[in-house]
């Protein structure tokens, strides 16, 4: 049986474009130089002035990076002011902020807790300290260990982690005990990312300097099944291709509007916004972000408007990338278009293949079809 929808009420994303160090294998936007961070949370609330009006509320709000647990608990505080100020915000809104594991205290935990913030995602990537040297990341496993035990002495009952595999040096069973380790802690969310080496990163120049190679898709398969076999028999529903949920009540509200066509309205630099069929997205420079707002102005770069085909397959795509798929007659409804039909002998192969599954008239991947979710969309 599928959930009942949320009315596609819109969410929230704020994006907080400060690191103390850039990682190298991130391609977010995002500064190491916070000595602006003042003259970005005012620019930052203009903004939000400026959308006044224009959704008529949110029940997700989500503070991404970059690194929002850069900035302090008073500066987050007064971007939720401004929000409340301006928007209509539902009573059971979900409130996540993403935190780097040694940035935070017992005492700013507290804080944000207090301020109404919900859920956390944390981003831990591995215990192991090798792995977390290559990553570049600033934190250790110790460290890791901590914020999860403060987390849970602040009150927060929603904390969600955020793992990395695929790395070089990295085995399965290495793999398989970082999991085990994160499972202690029962969290009621775990994404697990494959490490895309993104172009223009300093990872991917060492790759094309042949300084390390990248595990066979043989391999990264066998991750990928491994994962979410052992996430599964803990009680974990593996809803989308990288996100795993203690109950269907503990999926991330926010993330499932980018997969569902929800619209949804992005805030700060480089923040991508989405609504009916408009999509636009704001500059990815915080100098040229703070320049138009200090003169009221928009900040976009750049609009686009997508086409009925344009819609119909991006529909297709993010729902192939979920557990729940695909509501056949809301398809034809929402876009005048019986892929059942249109698609019949493919999809009879599909079947046959067991990537996909058609059962009380939706159509979703299989366990093993989320792993080749990018091949059967190429196929429709």
């Amino acid at each position: 049986m599928s959930e009942p929808l949320r009315q596609n009420i819109p969410g929230l994303y704020i994006h907080i474009p400060f690191c103390v160090s850039k990682c190298p294998y991130c391609n977010f936007y995002s500064v190491t130089d916070r000595s602006n961070i003042h003259r970005f949370i005012a620019c930052l609330v203009v903004e939000i002035g400026l959308y006044t009006g224009r959704f008529d509320r949110f029940d997700t709000i989500y503070f991404g990076g970059g690194t929002p647990s850069t900035l302090s608990p008073e500066q987050l505080e007064t971007i939720i002011n401004a929000v409340c100020k301006h928007f209509a915000i539902s009573s059971d809104c979900e409130i996540t902020c993403e935190l780097n594991p040694g940035d935070v205290s017992p005492d700013y935990l507290a804080s944000l807790r207090a301020m109404g913030i919900t859920r956390l995602t944390i981003g831990i990537q591995s215990f192991d300290e090798n792995i977390l040297s290559f990553l570049g990341r600033r934190h250790s496993a110790s460290e890791s260990i901590a914020v999860l035990d403060m987390a849970r002495s602040a009150g927060f009952e929603n904390i969600g982690l955020d793992l990395i595999y695929g790395i070089p040096g990295q085995n399965l069973r290495s793999w398989e005990r970082g999991l085990r380790r994160a499972l202690s802690w029962e969290p009621e969310h775990i994404s697990c990312y494959e490490l895309s080496i993104e172009p223009g990163t300093p990872l991917h120049h060492r790759y094309t300097e042949n300084e390390f190679t990248i595990p066979e898709e043989n391999v990264l398969y066998e991750f990928f099944t491994t994962t979410s076999q052992l996430l599964e028999d803990a009680g974990y529903v593996h809803y989308e291709v990288s996100n795993f949920a203690g109950d269907r009540h503990l999926r991330s509200r926010h993330n499932q509007k980018y997969w569902d066509h929800t619209p949804y309205l992005g805030i700060g630099p480089a923040a991508h916004s989405f609504h009916g069929n408009r999509r636009w997205w704001n500059l990815p420079s915080l100098d040229g972000y703070m320049g138009h707002l200090q003169g009221h102005r928009y900040p976009p770069c750049g609009t686009e408007t997508l086409t009925p085909a344009q819609l119909r397959s991006e529909t297709l795509y993010l729902a192939l990338r979920t557990k729940q798929g695909i509501d056949l007659s809301d398809f034809i409804l929402r876009h005048g278009y019986d892929i059942l039909k249109e698609k019949k002998d493919v999809l009879a192969r599909l079947c046959n293949d067991r990537l996909i599954e058609i059962i009380d008239g939706r159509l979703r991947p299989t366990a093993r079809g989320l792993a080749l979710a990018d091949s059967i969309y190429k196929e429709l």
